[in-house]
């Protein structure tokens, strides 16, 4: 009873976890938050040192909330600092909560975690935790709960299962006995909340753990930093700053406290800013930005970066005006990262309020689940929506269905009884790979043969006939080679090598539905390489029954909602134009920016398959924009 009632009265005083405490932070649709390292903190205990941060800090960005830590690598903040750091802030007006990162260092450049079997480092962990707890009501652990050592104990602990296996278990009692019965020991109120970070299709190879952990612990938190995809060693893609936050908020309903964006690893400051648009595009109650040093470090060198191809153009994130709102101290006074993340919130909290809950295709993703990694945020930067789900979405009118769902026993039985609902079911190559011979064609007689075609060319069919083609691409792409029984099945956008062709969406209809099969090239960025008309086709089907989509080219991501709003975001390097299309005719689309109406292109003649016979598409109502350069727009659909 004592650990329930505290528990209510730090939701009642900090707002933790819930969404509507948003509303109450200095933006109107989320609260921000600074995350503070232990060696920042033990700074700020300092009274004069504190003062001369925090000023630099307000002068840069609003923020709510701030994450004191008091253990990282060995380092432990004393108990006379934690309160004196907390203090200071509440006399601020601050909400404050506390931080542990639970890691040992590491060497060669490499993360260094406990030794869970070691006596030395259980204690340190038990003791960082007792610490945190001491002191907040709510603590959050940064993304290192998670175990890397292979000693000669951890080796005769494991015996014969799996180090995946060993590693979730050992994880789970972890977490019980030496973080959360000695937080809520110390303090009954103590809401403890694990942070997750991005790299979630291989969290159980490392005992994070989607399953149990989420309701073992008070929260959870997401990370949203996905940094630079082309020099990181991650290669994450934009789309997942948006899309993680999604499949969080399904893996723990109203207990996703928001998303954590670094300033690291990235080649120009629009990178930065789109991480913080996506975060809240996804509608995160809280944002925190990792870490207070670096934000207000007025030696920490911020460059605008490469961004000489669009500099000059009106772009979301403007270099100039951000600039301008930084209210200097003098000529030796600069702003840092801080301003760069306050104009960037700024601007994208102006626009939030319109947009309703994000909707997207339901992509079922197992939990402890991998394959095809990250497929799903690679299809959101060519356009198509996921909404990655823990679980089978029963009544959907679309499931899209990677390589990670084998690992549900009975997905062949939850795809025929889809189908036979009326529902429709997109799989991947990767998919049929896996499933081809464990009862996947009881469905369809598919089956990828293990060799690979380049595709030189993209045909889009109509049903018997010679098709038209998609266009080319500057190199052939290489996708794997898909058998099947003509007539049986239809290749509705095939590729063609020479004389040999390659379906690239394949339908068959069963029982009241259609599965189709997507192939996915064997780099999946190389879908970024393909024609954009190949790429709109494959909208025009996956996006059938969706409230809106795009005909644009790759690297175009659009975030729809509930209530007939959208967002669309280019992280292109120039201009594009491109063409938003709503299905029915008659529709109306508002900029929601400037207020005015997009002005709708004429209704194209009638669509002839190669017999010259009228093909009856759909009815769409088609609108051109023009995007800039890593920027976004929202709109409202009306009728």
């Amino acid at each position: 009873m004592r650990r329930l009632l505290g528990a209510l009265l730090a939701i009642l005083v900090l707002g933790v976890l819930s969404p509507a405490g948003a509303d109450a932070g200095k933006y109107k649709n989320f609260r921000t938050a600074i995350y503070i390292p232990v060696y920042g903190t033990r700074l700020l205990a300092d009274p004069a040192e504190f003062a001369r941060q925090f000023d630099r800090m307000q002068r840069q960005l609003k923020f709510d909330k701030v994450y004191v830590e008091v253990y990282r690598n060995h380092m432990f903040a004393t108990d006379a600092e934690a309160e004196a750091v907390k203090k200071a802030f509440e006399a601020k007006g601050v909400i404050v909560a506390g931080g542990v990162t639970l890691a040992a260092g590491g060497k060669n450049g490499q993360f260094g975690t406990f030794d869970y079997e070691n006596p030395a480092d259980r204690a340190e962990c038990q003791k960082a935790s007792e610490l945190a707890a001491r002191h907040f009501n709510e603590v959050i652990l940064d993304d290192f709960f998670f175990y890397t050592t292979k000693s000669e104990a951890d080796i005769a602990a494991k015996g014969e299962r799996s180090w995946t296996q060993y590693r979730l278990e050992k994880m789970r009692e972890v977490a019980k006995d030496l973080v959360l019965d000695p937080s809520h020991k110390v303090n009954p109120a103590a809401k403890v909340i694990i942070k997750y970070p991005n790299w979630y299709e291989h969290f159980q190879g490392l005992g994070f753990d989607l399953d149990k952990e989420p309701r073992m612990f008070d929260g959870i938190y997401t990370g949203t930093e996905t940094r630079d995809p082309y020099v990181t060693d991650q290669l994450l893609q934009q789309y997942e700053s948006y899309g993680i936050i999604r499949y969080f908020d399904n893996i723990r309903p109203g207990g996703n406290g928001g998303g954590w964006v670094d300033t690291y690893s990235i080649k120009y400051a629009d990178r930065y800013a789109e991480q913080l648009w996506d975060t809240v595009f996804a509608k995160a109650p809280e944002i925190t930005l990792f870490n207070w040093m670096d934000l207000v470090n007025p030696h920490y060198p911020v460059e605008a970066g490469g961004r000489s191809a669009w500099e000059k153009r009106p772009t979301s994130f403007n270099w100039a005006e951000m600039a301008k709102g930084y209210k200097s101290l003098g000529k030796d006074d600069h702003f840092g990262w801080g301003r760069i993340a306050g104009y960037s919130l700024e601007e994208v909290d102006k626009a939030l309020g319109d947009l309703g809950h994000p909707i997207g295709i339901p992509s079922y993703k197992p939990v402890q689940s991998d394959g095809e990694d990250f497929l799903q945020h690679y299809l959101g930067n060519i356009g198509i929506p996921s909404e990655m789900t823990p679980t089978f979405p029963q009544g959907a009118k679309l499931v899209l269905l990677t390589e990670e769902a084998k690992y549900d026993p009975d997905i062949v039985k939850k795809i025929d009884a889809q189908l036979k609902s009326g529902g429709n079911v997109v799989i991947t190559s990767g998919f049929l790979r896996a499933m081809q011979d464990k009862g996947f064609k009881n469905i369809a007689e598919w089956e990828t043969t293990g060799r690979v075609i380049g595709i030189r060319e993209f045909i889009n069919g109509f049903g018997a006939g010679n098709g038209t083609s998609l266009g080319q691409p500057k190199t052939p792409i290489q996708f794997p080679e898909v058998r099947f029984y003509t007539n049986d099945s239809w290749a509705i956008i095939r590729g063609t090598a020479g004389s040999k062709g390659n379906p690239l969406l394949l339908m068959n209809d069963y029982a009241k539905g259609t599965v189709y099969l997507l192939n996915i090239p064997d780099n999946p960025a190389d879908l970024y390489a393909m024609p954009q008309a190949a790429l709109s086709q494959i909208r025009h089907y996956l996006l059938a029954d969706f409230p809106v989509r795009i005909d644009a080219p790759d690297h175009v991501a659009v975030f729809a909602y509930d209530n007939a709003t959208l967002a669309v975001e280019s992280y292109r390097d120039a201009a594009s134009g491109m063409n938003i299309v709503v299905p029915g005719e008659g529709a109306k689309l508002r900029d929601l920016k400037t207020g005015r109406l997009v002005a709708a292109k004429a209704p194209p003649p009638p669509l002839k398959d190669p017999r010259g016979r009228v093909v009856q598409a759909p009815p769409a109502t088609v609108f051109p924009i023009s995007l800039e350069a890593h920027s976004w727009r929202t709109y409202r659909i009306e009728r």
